[in-house]
This record gives C-alpha cells, structure tokens and sequence, in this order.
C-alpha cells in the first residue's frame, strides 16, 4: 500500500514537474541568460571606461554640485538632472544621470570633471546593461516596475521553486547517503541515460544557488512577499515603515492655485552630508525627490565597501539642510542587514567574486535543463506510445 502511495505521488510529481517545466522553459532561461550577463556588469563597464572615470587632480577645490549642473546647463540642454555621485577621491570623475523626459526616455548619464565640469563622455555599455535589466527585470514590457512584467517573472520563480522541489523529490535515491549518486554524472552514457543524467546530476550542483536566487528574485516581484520578509527580519518599526503604501506618483489637482514649485539644488545637502560624514565616505549618490517635496536621498559607501548593501542612507532637506533621517548600515539588526544585501545575495556577490562567477555559470547553465527536459519529455512519450502492429495483421483474411 505504502509502496503504491509512493509510485502514485511520484507520477503527480513528474506531471507537475513536466508541465511546469515545458511552460517555463523559454522564459526561464532568457531570465536567467540576461542574469548572467549582467553579473560582472560593474567591472565590465569600469574597464570600458576607466579614461572617463578618471581625471587629473587639482590643488583648486572642486566644484559645489549645483555650479557643476548649472555649467552643464550652461554649456548645453542635455535634460533635468536628478542624480549626481560624487567622491571624496581627487582624481574621480562627478557621474551625472538625468530624469525621464515627457516621452518616458532617459538621456545617457554623463562623466563630468569635477573641478571645471568639463564633460569627459557617456559611459559606454550603460545603455545595453539596461536593456539588458529591463529585459531580466520586466521582459520589456511596458511599464517597467509598474507595469505587470515584474509579476510575469515572479510566476517564473514561483514555478521554478516547484520545479525545483519536485525534481529533487522525484531523483532521491535509494543510497541517500552515496554522494557518489548525488553529485557524479556518470558521462558514459548516451541517449536518454545522458539527457538525464545531466538534467538530474548537474540540477543538484546549481539546486542551492537557484533557491537562493529565486527566493531573493521574489523580493522584486511582489510586494506581498517584500512585506512579509520585512516583517520577518526587522524590527517592528522598520518593518512598519517598510510596509507604508506609497503615495501616488501624481497628486490630485486641486481648484486653487497654488504657487509654483521652487527648483531645489543639491549644495544644501551636500553641505551637511560632509559635515556629518566627514572622510569616511568613499562615494555618495545624491538624488532629488522625484515628486513633491525638499528631501534629497543621500546614499554614500565606505572607503572599505565592497557591497551594495554595505550603504548607509540619508535624508536630507534641500530648502534648510537640516538632516531629516539617518539609516546607518552598523545600526542595523543582522536580519535588516539580510534585506539591505538581497542585492548581493541575489547575485552571488556577497561571496565575492567567487560567487558571482559561481551564480553567473549556474545562470548560463538553465538552457542546458530546458533542452534536456524536453528531449527526457519527447523520449518518455515515444516509451508510452503503444507498440503499433504489422501492416499484415490489419488486414483480415490474410
């Protein structure tokens, strides 16, 4: 009895499995493809552009952030700007980046030299790593994080995580403790036995590294998850503000007139930034609020960050310079530190390089178990097929 329970579940597995697998395929590896490509994206692009990225120091003070865009203006009409990061390196160049236009396109980002806002070039390669994210992200679908691209690729992790799960279910051997039979494929075989000794053998290697990966990825899809992780991790408070609707991105307009909103600069906030940092920061990313409003984000790295995560984060007033918030990263609980670097863990990097090389070949291989679950499909069929009998025996008489 226990033995026919076993086969039956097996069999509902392998269905499941199957027809998850061929439904996700074709999404799944272009996921996972473009994931791949973008995992040494920021070295890739360091390198292209290490002749813009730099300039020559000087003994005269740099420019304030403000006298550096209103030249840019000055000098051309390249867009509104709404980031800048800046460094307390002497030779780096001052990134500009610019909002999106009235048609929803977003110039290049530019490289300007900090002492003269001389402009040194548009990175190379940006625009192709955002396509490139657009297309992992979003699937290019209209609409980008608002639209419903991201919620198409949260049902791809979904479906991966079953996939995952079943398969492992469906290869547990009877030698569990062998792990000769877990992880060695045995290459001497063709046909069939090959297709799925690969899919099976080479699916338990990357197993850990797609679980992570799904389980992080779920984070950007849907928000139901991102609040139940913050609500897992962080303190009450955190997980609190975390999880507080956002206001629309157009207030409703009201009958009175009311009076035109002031431009705001950076140079307020740039001001007490270096006050309260001081030296310590090695870059900072410094961003106008993109609706109403005076509070410039101020996201700044430690000269011994690697990370993405390793970030603290400030808010700041643009009208009085008066620091609204501070989110330091030491302050944080070892689960807000886990939300802070989904990021990295997303692609490997908190491990390093190591793991980013590990994650990107784990990436590059997920056309190699689209192919051979369909040909494992295809042969499966042809086994069930009912033997079809001689041309003589159909014909009666003979």
């Amino acid at each position: 009895m226990a033995a026919r329970l076993g086969h039956t579940i097996k069999a509902v597995l392998r269905q499941v499995h199957s027809i998850a697998g061929l439904a996700l395929a074709l999404l799944l590896s272009l996921i996972a493809l473009t994931g791949a490509i973008m995992s040494f994206e920021d070295e890739i692009v360091d390198h292209l552009n290490a002749g813009i990225m730099q300039v020559l120091p000087r003994s005269t003070p740099a420019l304030m952030p403000d006298e550096l865009v209103a030249r840019l203006k000055a000098a051309q009409a390249f867009g509104k700007v709404s980031a800048v990061t800046l460094s307390s390196d002497p030779a780096a160049a001052v990134h500009v980046r610019f909002g999106r236009d009235e048609q929803g396109g977003r110039p290049a980002s530019l490289y300007l030299d900090p002492y003269d806002a001389r402009v040194l070039g548009s990175p190379r390669g940006e625009e192709f790593f955002a396509t490139v994210r657009r297309l992992h992200r979003w699937l290019l679908i209209p609409g980008d994080a608002k639209g419903w691209g991201r919620q198409v690729t949260g049902v791809a992790a979904l479906g991966l995580i079953v996939m995952l799960v079943s398969g492992l279910v469906l290869r547990w051997p009877r030698r569990a403790g062998s792990v000769k039979m877990w992880l060695k494929p045995n290459l001497g075989l063709s046909g069939r036995g090959l297709h799925r000794t690969l899919h099976a053998v080479i699916g338990t290697w990357v197993l850990p590294i797609y679980l992570v990966m799904t389980l992080t990825g779920l984070w950007y899809s849907f928000d139901w998850y991102k609040d139940g992780v913050a609500w897992l991790l962080s303190r009450p408070h955190v997980a609190a503000a975390k999880m507080q609707p956002k206001m629309p991105a157009k207030a409703p307009r009201v009958a009175a007139v009311s009076e035109p909103a002031r431009p705001i600069g950076f140079d307020q906030a740039w001001t007490t930034f270096q006050r309260e940092e001081g030296d310590r920061f090695s870059r900072a990313l410094l961003t106008l609020p993109a609706g109403p409003g005076t509070a410039i984000r101020i996201r700044s790295w430690g000269k011994d960050s690697t990370l993405e995560a390793t970030r603290d984060e400030f808010r700041v007033d643009a009208a009085t310079g008066q620091l609204v918030a501070a989110d330091r990263y030491a302050d944080k609980t070892f689960g807000e530190k886990i939300i802070a670097a989904v990021y990295d863990i997303h692609r490997g990097a908190i491990l390093g390089w190591p793991g980013k090389l590990a994650f990107m070949i784990a990436a590059a291989l997920m056309p190699l178990f689209a192919i051979t679950g369909l040909l494992l499909y295809l042969s499966r069929r042809r086994l069930r097929r009912p033997a079809q009998p001689p041309l003589g025996l159909l014909v009666p008489g003979e």
